[in-house]
């Protein structure tokens, strides 16, 4: 069917369009089914896409277009298009084969990255490809075809420096936030730093969530190089710079299915270190009971970094780490930028979380030891000197005035409660999972300023009406729920 294009501003995030419910009876289309469009230009271009059905705004013969479809092919208001009921593409069979358990060739996994990238399959069939990859798993093989194909769809970052440098935690342990510390120092050690960070999947914020506290996280890419250029580092969001968008598209179904599918992970984290260039990469996978991996699965994830570092030809290390409990005291996008701000200013150095501050020094350690900036067992020094010489502080605030933040923006949320011990004793385990949850209950990360300040870690002792946890959140409502939630979860237990 031909159909005239209607063009009115308005973006959805990916191309799709909306039909009027009459011309979509025509066409045999219901509500989120996929159409195939095609121009009728000598140079043909196609593309399938979910249709939404509406009564009014788009008249009968007439399909209204989202900015992205727009600008993919090239349309103007008023242009003619031949519109169908697209065939289900091939990529779904594909799907439904590792859903069985099956091995899937180079040639399947880059046509399902490709139809993901070019919307060609629905949020469902997305969703369904990750609890596919989650339930079977994937082989060595298969990741790095999943790996290459995310590359190969996407776009990338080259420096003309040698000594580019990254870390990356594998994420699961509430207030990790080494990463605004380690770039800090590591680019006052002279290292560039280009550090993409995604946004929260499972846990109470990403680094991307923190910065986004107090300053941008959405650049161009030319905007960064030039942020780069002017302090040697970034921390801003990955999704919108195109470098591997089948992952930020994955990663949005992840957090709505709440799962991290291992082979994915190991994906999403390689390509996104590949995209950017570096040549050095650090790994942290903190492991522990109510961490995403324990000591068993941590050391497979290890092997398997390991190889992926050797077969792209990087100087990748992994380091495990202690993954039991929180580290730091703030857990939320703007109470865990207070614990960094602590421990980058000298002047708040007995106010700062010690475990952040030393887990902090010692991965900053390893990157400046790994690009050969310092000798072999100089690196926690060398990174004390630039901490506790306050220019580190100078530089993480650099950053924040390049990405037009303000550090006067962070704020503690409207209304707080506080909880206090119900025993005397000593704090034997805090559960990071329901920590998390709880932290998401008073509105993290959407909400920046709500989430939770911990007053204890496992080992201290605690006196009976003492302060073990008090809640923030910008709702009264959510501060309810969460306090009501702390009694049922009980994530300390006091022995």
């Amino acid at each position: 069917m031909i159909l005239k294009t209607k063009i009115l501003g308005w973006s959805a995030g990916f191309p799709v369009v909306m039909l009027n419910l009459r011309t979509a009876k025509k066409l045999g289309v219901e509500s989120k089914d996929r159409i195939l469009i095609k121009t009728l230009s000598k140079k043909q271009k196609k593309i399938s896409v979910i249709a939404d059905t509406i009564k009014n705004l788009v008249k009968e013969g007439e399909i209204f277009v989202s900015l992205e479809l727009a600008e993919t092919l090239n349309l103007k208001q008023g242009q003619k298009v031949d519109v169908s009921l697209s065939p289900v593409p091939a990529s779904f069979t594909f799907i439904r084969k590792k859903l069985n358990n099956e091995t899937l060739s180079k040639k399947e996994i880059k046509k399902i990255i490709e139809d993901i990238v070019n919307n060609s399959l629905s949020e469902t069939e997305v969703s369904l490809f990750v609890s596919a990859i989650y339930e079977k798993g994937m082989s060595m093989k298969e990741i790095i075809y999943l790996i290459e194909s995310m590359l190969e769809t996407g776009k990338k970052i080259t420096f003309d420096k040698n000594f580019v440098a990254d870390k990356h935690s594998i994420g699961g342990v509430p207030g990790n936030r080494t990463t605004p510390i380690v770039i800090s120092i590591c680019a006052v050690a002279g290292l560039i730093m280009p550090k993409t960070s995604s946004r929260a999947i499972t846990s109470a914020g990403g680094t991307a969530d923190v910065i986004e506290t107090v300053a941008k996280v959405d650049f161009t890419m030319e905007r960064i190089k030039k942020i780069i250029k002017k302090t040697n580092a970034c921390i801003v969001w990955g999704g919108s710079l195109g470098l591997v968008p089948a992952d930020s598209k994955i990663i949005q179904v992840e957090k709505v299915l709440r799962i991290d599918p291992k082979a994915q992970l190991l994906a999403s984290i390689m390509a996104k270190k590949l995209a950017l260039g570096s040549r050095y990469i650090l790994i942290d996978i903190p492991y522990g009971k109510t961490a995403k991996v324990d000591k068993k699965e941590a050391l497979k994830l290890k092997k398997k970094f390991e190889y992926l570092g050797r077969y792209f030809k990087k100087k990748l290390k992994v380091v495990l780490t202690d993954g039991r409990q929180p580290i730091g005291n703030g857990v939320g996008p703007a109470l865990e930028l207070m614990d960094i701000l602590k421990v980058l200013d000298p002047k708040k150095q007995k106010q700062a979380p010690k475990d952040l501050e030393k887990k902090s020094l010692f991965l900053a350690g390893e990157i400046l030891e790994m690009s050969g900036k310092v000798k072999k067992g100089q690196g926690i020094n060398f990174a004390k000197k630039i901490l506790y010489s306050g220019k580190a502080l100078e530089k993480f605030k650099e950053i924040i005035r390049a990405q037009e933040g303000s550090l006067k923006r962070l704020r503690y949320g409207k209304f707080k409660k506080d909880i206090l011990s119900i025993r005397s004793g000593k704090i034997s385990e805090i559960d990071n999972q329901k920590i998390n949850f709880l932290a998401r209950v008073t509105g993290c990360p959407v909400n920046k300023f709500s989430g939770l300040y911990l007053y204890y870690h496992i080992g201290d002792k605690v006196k009976k009406g003492e302060k073990i946890l008090t809640l923030y959140s910008d709702s009264k409502l959510k501060l309810k729920e969460a306090y009501s939630f702390f009694n049922k979860l009980k994530p300390i237990k006091i022995l």
